[in-house]
């Protein structure tokens, strides 16, 4: 084969959707997706329960067909192809194993169908019983396990499985914390190296961010961005993408920009020159929306200055949620609800009036229609660093530019 040759066949080696739609009694399930995913990357399904994070996986494993579209492997299309014939490895929420079979069993069960050889086989099942902490649980049957050990048997059995394309329907979510941190670094590392297009579906935006690799987020049946992690978290397409991509939820204001100016009712601000760094050309004066991470949004203390580019809204208190390490804070500003995110446990009385203060650098603005016009200091492409301090904290599940009461904030 010549070197041209095998330029062509490397660069098929994917799995690859080509407008697929499928619809179920007249309904949407799935509606006109299109992507990419190369081999030995790990690609995020993100999106809200009845996004169409299993109607999609279904799809890419063969368990459905599409109503319309092609699905292809490595340049050939497996439309048709019954799921016995691929070479696909899947694992759901709710896990399902052999109850007849030992743990040791369940896991080899694969790998005896292929006819591998039996010491192969128990070197795989050895390594992944490791891994996955099953060791002394080898002898058990199903019944005798914990939920969370099942899930740990089921996910083992993907792991021994030499497949194309491994499909993770929110596997983790029956793991305690602590394995499932352990988990979410390994997995990546291990269907990596096996080559094998690794598909990741998830509801929890931080999830996502701590996985990284590449993501597409979802909303009702539809593909609203694709793309390496952090870009798509810095810079979603649409509204859609980026309330899919927050957690807490992302706020979302009316405002008026003329000129250099960004208004919210009466109350105005400065925009930086890094939220007015556009995606279209220029912001043209007139009516957008604007998005605001809740860990972006701080309270006013006594004595605090006003600053020209941060936006001040004058909110009452609701109440808020301590999760330990964080405190949510819940606020309504002339109706509408408001969420911040702050580090630490914070007391505040409800009903009490504050001011909250949001950075213009740090506004997500899009246009009526939800289309991204402007992006702030978060608009990095995927490699750069430094993080911005909040998203960097978001992987250890901590505000890191917060503190433990409410204090002005620092720069980013």
């Amino acid at each position: 084969m010549d070197g041209s040759a095998g330029c062509r066949l490397a660069e098929k080696l994917m799995l690859e959707l080509h407008s697929v739609c499928k619809t179920v009694d007249r309904v949407d399930h799935i509606r006109d997706v299109s992507m990419s995913l190369e081999r030995g990357t790990l690609n995020v399904l993100l999106g809200p329960t009845l996004a169409g994070k299993t109607s999609l996986m279904r799809l890419m494993a063969g368990l459905d067909r599409p109503s319309s579209g092609d699905i292809m492997m490595d340049g050939k299309s497996v439309i048709g192809v019954p799921v016995q014939k691929r070479k696909v490895a899947m694992v759901y929420q709710q896990f399902i194993n052999y109850p007849s079979l030992s743990v040791y069993d369940n896991i080899a069960s694969p790998l005896r169908i292929a006819g591998m050889d039996a010491s192969e086989i128990n070197k795989r099942v050895e390594q992944a019983a490791e891994l996955l902490q099953l060791k002394s649980m080898l002898k058990r049957k199903p019944e005798e396990l914990s939920g969370g050990q099942q899930q740990r048997t089921a996910l083992a059995r993907a792991l021994v499985k030499d497949a194309d394309l491994v499909l993770l329907d929110e596997p983790l979510a029956n793991l305690d914390f602590k394995l499932r941190e352990e988990l979410r670094v390994e997995l990546p590392r291990m269907f990596a190296a096996s080559g094998a297009v690794f598909v990741y579906a998830t509801t929890e935006p931080m999830e996502a961010l701590l996985l990284g690799g590449n993501t597409a987020t979802l909303s009702k049946g539809r593909l609203t961005q694709f793309g390496p992690t952090l870009n798509v978290y810095h810079r979603p397409a649409d509204l859609i993408t980026a309330q899919t991509f927050s957690e807490p939820p992302l706020n979302v204001l009316d405002a008026v920009i003329k000129g250099s100016t960004v208004s919210v009712g009466d109350n105005e601000a400065i925009l930086t020159k890094l939220a007015e760094r556009t995606i279209t050309g220029g912001l043209q004066d007139g009516n957008y929306r604007l998005g605001i991470r809740p860990h972006h949004a701080t309270f006013e203390t006594p004595g605090q200055t006003a600053e020209q580019a941060i936006l001040r809204l004058p909110v009452v208190i609701k109440t808020f949620e301590i999760t330990g390490s964080e405190s949510f804070v819940h606020c309504d500003y002339r109706g509408q609800h408001l969420v911040a995110l702050l580090h630490g446990i914070v007391h505040l009385v409800p009903g009490a009036e504050m001011v909250l203060r949001i950075p213009t650098g740090k506004l997500l603005i899009f246009s009526l229609d939800g289309a991204l016009v402007a992006a702030g200091v978060e608009t990095r492409q995927a490699g750069s660093t430094p993080l911005d301090p909040p998203d960097a904290a978001l992987h250890a599940r901590g505000t890191a530019d917060r503190q433990s009461s409410i204090q002005p904030s620092s720069p980013d």
